[in-house]
């Protein structure tokens, strides 16, 4: 049997180095992705909550009281992609108040968990309080997420190496 002088295909080494490069940028993709699939479904409840106001004060100008009708209002009792639940606990003549809450049991239950609003325009959130105003990857360089360390400058590096992926 005779061997060829140039061989076709690849080797099972240059198959493995493939492997690796796929793994190593699935790795770094997969959170950003999971990121700003978070950001999107929180913007699409404040999204809601906002229209829940302006809707809610044309309401009042026609029939002097806000209401708690999410029908009347034109909007759902749950946002487009299911993951906030849409409620009025409490409206009046004086006053409304609007919540969004996440429905699903996992991480970012414990970031985002409700949005509020209420007819005076305030605006609130929970567990964190800063979900109407900041990114996520706010949260973890400004909250103390990440460890603190020794020098300032190695943890301003990290968060912006975090924020740059």
């Amino acid at each position: 049997m005779r061997l060829r002088k140039y061989a076709r295909g690849i080797t099972l080494l240059e198959l493995m180095m493939v492997v690796v490069i796929v793994a190593i940028l699935a790795t770094v993709a997969y959170p950003n992705y999971r990121d700003a699939a978070a950001r999107a479904k929180r913007n699409e409840a404040r999204a809601a909550l906002l229209l829940i106001a302006t809707n809610q004060e044309r309401h009042y100008l026609q029939n002097n009281t806000y209401t708690a009708d999410l029908a009347t209002l034109g909007v759902t009792a749950i946002t487009e992609s299911g993951t906030y639940a849409i409620a009025i606990p409490a409206a009046d003549a004086s006053n409304f108040t609007a919540v969004a809450t996440y429905q699903n049991a996992d991480n970012e239950a414990g970031k985002c968990q409700t949005f509020q609003i209420d007819g005076r325009g305030n605006k609130s959130s929970a567990p964190l309080d800063d979900c109407w105003t900041r990114s996520r990857s706010e949260h973890m360089c400004g909250s103390g997420i990440l460890p603190r360390l020794s020098r300032h400058e190695a943890a301003l590096t990290l968060c912006l190496a975090y924020a740059s992926f």
